[in-house]
Protein backbone atom coordinates (compact mmCIF):
# COMPACT_ATOMS: atom_id res chain seq x y z
CA UNK A 1 0.00 0.00 0.00
CA UNK A 2 2.10 2.83 -1.30
CA UNK A 3 1.51 6.22 1.12
CA UNK A 4 1.58 9.91 -0.31
CA UNK A 5 3.08 11.89 2.97
CA UNK A 6 2.37 14.76 0.33
CA UNK A 7 -1.51 14.28 1.69
CA UNK A 8 -3.35 14.65 5.13
CA UNK A 9 -3.61 11.51 6.54
CA UNK A 10 -6.85 10.61 5.25
CA UNK A 11 -6.19 10.73 1.67
CA UNK A 12 -2.76 8.88 2.15
CA UNK A 13 -3.30 6.01 0.27
CA UNK A 14 -5.52 5.53 -3.33
CA UNK A 15 -7.64 3.25 -0.86
CA UNK A 16 -8.28 5.88 1.69
CA UNK A 17 -8.96 8.16 -1.54
CA UNK A 18 -11.43 5.79 -3.19
CA UNK A 19 -13.57 5.14 0.33
CA UNK A 20 -13.93 8.56 0.74
CA UNK A 21 -15.19 8.90 -2.74
CA UNK A 22 -17.48 6.41 -2.43
CA UNK A 23 -19.00 7.76 0.86
CA UNK A 24 -20.29 10.92 -1.29
CA UNK A 25 -21.77 8.55 -3.58
CA UNK A 26 -23.48 7.44 -0.45
CA UNK A 27 -23.98 11.01 0.73
CA UNK A 28 -25.66 11.56 -2.59
CA UNK A 29 -28.03 8.76 -1.57
CA UNK A 30 -28.94 10.15 1.61
CA UNK A 31 -30.09 13.39 -0.15
CA UNK A 32 -32.17 11.83 -2.64
CA UNK A 33 -33.65 9.85 0.51
CA UNK A 34 -34.20 13.37 2.82
CA UNK A 35 -35.07 15.26 -0.80
CA UNK A 36 -38.32 12.50 -1.32
CA UNK A 37 -39.05 13.04 2.56
CA UNK A 38 -38.67 17.03 2.61
CA UNK A 39 -41.28 16.35 -0.85
CA UNK A 40 -43.86 14.14 1.02
CA UNK A 41 -43.49 16.62 3.58
CA UNK A 42 -44.31 19.85 1.62
CA UNK A 43 -46.94 17.90 -0.13
CA UNK A 44 -48.76 17.02 3.31
CA UNK A 45 -48.24 19.91 5.53
CA UNK A 46 -51.51 21.61 5.01
CA UNK A 47 -53.46 17.89 5.13
CA UNK A 48 -54.42 18.16 8.88
CA UNK A 49 -57.82 16.44 9.27
CA UNK A 50 -59.10 17.15 12.42
CA UNK A 51 -55.41 16.67 14.13
CA UNK A 52 -53.26 19.76 14.86
CA UNK A 53 -51.06 21.72 12.45
CA UNK A 54 -47.21 22.73 13.20
CA UNK A 55 -48.53 26.50 14.10
CA UNK A 56 -50.42 24.43 17.16
CA UNK A 57 -47.72 21.92 18.05
CA UNK A 58 -43.92 23.82 17.12
CA UNK A 59 -42.34 25.39 20.28
CA UNK A 60 -39.52 27.06 19.79
CA UNK A 61 -37.52 26.36 22.77
CA UNK A 62 -36.78 22.91 22.46
CA UNK A 63 -36.11 23.72 18.26
CA UNK A 64 -33.52 25.98 19.68
CA UNK A 65 -31.79 23.75 21.97
CA UNK A 66 -31.70 21.04 19.19
CA UNK A 67 -30.05 23.19 16.59
CA UNK A 68 -27.15 25.15 18.52
CA UNK A 69 -26.57 21.97 20.00
CA UNK A 70 -26.37 20.17 17.36
CA UNK A 71 -24.74 23.17 15.03
CA UNK A 72 -21.90 23.06 17.82
CA UNK A 73 -21.39 19.80 18.06
CA UNK A 74 -20.67 20.08 13.68
CA UNK A 75 -18.17 22.75 15.24
CA UNK A 76 -16.70 20.24 17.72
CA UNK A 77 -16.13 17.66 14.74
CA UNK A 78 -14.51 20.11 12.88
CA UNK A 79 -12.04 20.59 15.32
CA UNK A 80 -11.56 16.91 16.10
CA UNK A 81 -10.27 16.86 12.62
CA UNK A 82 -8.21 19.62 12.60
CA UNK A 83 -6.42 17.73 15.93
CA UNK A 84 -6.32 14.57 13.74
CA UNK A 85 -4.10 16.60 11.20
CA UNK A 86 -2.32 18.22 13.59
CA UNK A 87 -1.47 14.65 15.16
CA UNK A 88 -2.77 15.43 18.55
CA UNK A 89 -4.78 12.44 19.56
CA UNK A 90 -5.29 13.32 22.74
CA UNK A 91 -7.39 16.48 21.40
CA UNK A 92 -9.15 14.43 19.01
CA UNK A 93 -10.44 12.15 20.83
CA UNK A 94 -11.41 14.74 23.30
CA UNK A 95 -13.44 16.66 20.59
CA UNK A 96 -14.80 13.61 19.58
CA UNK A 97 -16.50 12.82 22.52
CA UNK A 98 -17.85 16.32 23.27
CA UNK A 99 -19.31 15.87 19.80
CA UNK A 100 -20.58 12.33 20.70
CA UNK A 101 -21.98 14.07 23.82
CA UNK A 102 -23.95 16.81 21.86
CA UNK A 103 -25.40 14.25 20.01
CA UNK A 104 -26.78 12.60 22.70
CA UNK A 105 -28.36 15.78 24.15
CA UNK A 106 -29.44 16.61 20.93
CA UNK A 107 -31.32 12.85 20.81
CA UNK A 108 -32.62 13.55 24.62
CA UNK A 109 -34.65 17.07 23.52
CA UNK A 110 -35.83 14.83 20.43
CA UNK A 111 -37.49 11.79 22.30
CA UNK A 112 -38.99 14.83 24.57
CA UNK A 113 -40.67 16.45 21.69
CA UNK A 114 -41.93 13.32 20.10
CA UNK A 115 -43.48 12.57 23.29
CA UNK A 116 -45.32 15.89 23.81
CA UNK A 117 -46.26 15.47 20.64
CA UNK A 118 -47.94 12.11 20.86
CA UNK A 119 -49.11 13.86 24.53
CA UNK A 120 -50.86 16.52 22.68
CA UNK A 121 -52.75 14.58 20.28
CA UNK A 122 -50.13 14.52 16.90
CA UNK A 123 -48.91 11.07 16.71
CA UNK A 124 -47.84 9.11 13.77
CA UNK A 125 -51.93 8.23 12.38
CA UNK A 126 -53.44 11.26 13.44
CA UNK A 127 -52.81 12.88 9.89
CA UNK A 128 -50.86 12.88 6.74
CA UNK A 129 -49.24 16.01 8.17
CA UNK A 130 -47.97 14.45 11.21
CA UNK A 131 -47.00 11.44 9.39
CA UNK A 132 -45.25 13.10 7.10
CA UNK A 133 -43.49 15.06 9.60
CA UNK A 134 -42.66 12.43 12.32
CA UNK A 135 -41.09 9.99 9.60
CA UNK A 136 -39.20 13.21 8.74
CA UNK A 137 -37.64 13.95 11.55
CA UNK A 138 -37.68 10.62 13.19
CA UNK A 139 -35.64 9.35 9.65
CA UNK A 140 -33.41 12.17 10.89
CA UNK A 141 -33.04 11.33 14.52
CA UNK A 142 -32.55 7.36 13.49
CA UNK A 143 -29.34 9.12 11.38
CA UNK A 144 -28.31 10.97 14.51
CA UNK A 145 -28.42 7.62 16.71
CA UNK A 146 -26.60 5.67 13.85
CA UNK A 147 -24.05 8.73 13.66
CA UNK A 148 -23.72 8.57 17.53
CA UNK A 149 -22.72 4.19 17.80
CA UNK A 150 -20.01 4.76 14.74
CA UNK A 151 -18.70 7.92 16.54
CA UNK A 152 -18.36 5.37 19.62
CA UNK A 153 -16.72 2.71 17.16
CA UNK A 154 -14.34 5.03 16.07
CA UNK A 155 -13.26 6.67 19.34
CA UNK A 156 -12.42 3.32 20.79
CA UNK A 157 -10.22 2.27 17.02
CA UNK A 158 -8.49 5.77 17.80
CA UNK A 159 -7.94 4.98 21.17
CA UNK A 160 -6.72 1.45 20.36
CA UNK A 161 -4.78 1.53 17.58
CA UNK A 162 -3.38 5.98 17.13
CA UNK A 163 -3.89 7.97 14.41
CA UNK A 164 -3.10 5.65 11.32
CA UNK A 165 -3.99 6.07 7.58
CA UNK A 166 -6.98 3.36 8.27
CA UNK A 167 -7.95 5.12 11.69
CA UNK A 168 -7.81 8.87 10.51
CA UNK A 169 -9.91 7.98 7.16
CA UNK A 170 -12.91 6.12 8.81
CA UNK A 171 -12.50 9.14 11.41
CA UNK A 172 -12.72 11.80 8.45
CA UNK A 173 -15.88 9.96 6.88
CA UNK A 174 -17.27 9.76 9.98
CA UNK A 175 -16.78 13.76 10.00
CA UNK A 176 -18.88 14.06 6.50
CA UNK A 177 -21.89 12.27 7.40
CA UNK A 178 -21.97 14.30 10.77
CA UNK A 179 -21.71 17.67 8.92
CA UNK A 180 -24.30 16.21 6.51
CA UNK A 181 -26.75 15.70 9.23
CA UNK A 182 -26.07 19.18 10.60
CA UNK A 183 -27.04 20.26 7.12
CA UNK A 184 -30.35 18.58 6.71
CA UNK A 185 -31.41 19.98 10.27
CA UNK A 186 -30.97 23.16 9.00
CA UNK A 187 -33.05 22.43 6.44
CA UNK A 188 -35.57 20.95 8.64
CA UNK A 189 -34.96 24.14 11.26
CA UNK A 190 -35.65 26.62 8.54
CA UNK A 191 -38.90 24.76 5.90
CA UNK A 192 -40.42 22.83 8.76
CA UNK A 193 -39.96 24.60 12.12
CA UNK A 194 -39.80 28.07 11.70
CA UNK A 195 -42.34 27.99 8.56
CA UNK A 196 -44.75 26.10 10.76
CA UNK A 197 -44.83 28.51 13.54
CA UNK A 198 -45.47 31.48 11.47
Amino acid sequence: MKMDHSLPSEYSTEQNRLKIFGFWIFLGAEIALFATLFATYFTLVNRTGNGPSGHDIFELTPVLIETIVLLTSSFTIGLAINAMRLNNKKAMMGFLVITLLLGLGFLGVEIFEFTHYVEIGAGLTVSAFTSGLLTLLGTHGIHVTLGFFWGLMILFQVKNRGLTAETTNKSFIFSLYWHFLDVVWIFIFSFVYLKGMM
